[in-house]
């Protein structure tokens, strides 16, 4: 009798092991590699600092690019995935801290930050973020060869939130290699090129308006 109750309790403790592990699994699954981009922005020199305040909002994405998954496209007119990767946040969130970073390691400007802080700003960048992903332009290739990156932006003056200034900044960047590294460094360098451009444009249309409206008041 003995023997049966010991082995009724060691069937217990085993049974319960086992579910124990399958909850643990369930809410802790094995996370993807993740992922992010550190994209290099030199500006001109020569760009006068400016001494107003800006307001970066978060990139309106379509739902293909809203996701912390890396998008992957093989035709014009499908998007796919990475398996068992991911970016370490959603890509709008992503690229909106990038642009303040850009920015701020421009050394251009007074002040800029994240809309999100409430701060009184004298301009809000806005932007849509069209395309961010790796892309086949070679039907029938095992590996992507090339990342797409575009943004359209407008820069918003405040607080009569009228449009001053619009423009889209576009990259191609090839992907140099087969390993999935090759394609994070691609992103990177697309994205750079992105804001190389933004970020110059941005101080030149906000600084000339700011200079207009002091010659009206």
């Amino acid at each position: 009798m003995t023997s049966m109750k010991t082995l009724a309790t060691v069937c217990a403790a085993a049974c319960a092991a086992l579910v124990l592990a399958s909850c643990v699994a369930a809410l802790n699954p094995t996370a993807p590699s993740l992922y992010t981009l550190t994209p290099h922005t030199a500006v001109d020199p020569s760009i006068r600092k400016a001494d107003w305040q800006l307001l970066v909002e978060t990139p309106v994405a379509g739902a293909a690019i809203d996701t912390p998954r890396i998008a992957l496209a093989r035709s014009a007119t499908s998007v796919d995935y990475f398996a068992d990767v991911s970016w370490a946040d959603r890509v709008p969130n992503m690229v909106q801290g990038l642009i303040v970073q850009s920015f701020e390691d421009s050394g251009r400007i007074v002040s800029v930050g994240r809309d999100t802080v409430g701060l009184r700003s004298d301009f809000v960048l806005k932007s849509e973020l069209r395309d961010f992903q790796a892309e086949y332009s070679t039907p029938g290739a095992t590996v992507p060869d090339r990342v797409h990156v575009r943004l359209s932006a407008k820069l918003v003056a405040m607080p009569r939130r009228t449009i001053e200034a619009g423009e889209t900044f576009e990259a191609v960047v090839p992907v140099r290699g087969r390993a999935f590294t090759d394609v994070i460094a691609a992103f990177n360098e697309a994205l750079g090129t992105v804001m190389g451009g933004l970020v110059p444009w941005a101080l030149r249309q906000g600084t000339a308006v700011m200079r207009v409206t002091a010659t009206r008041s």
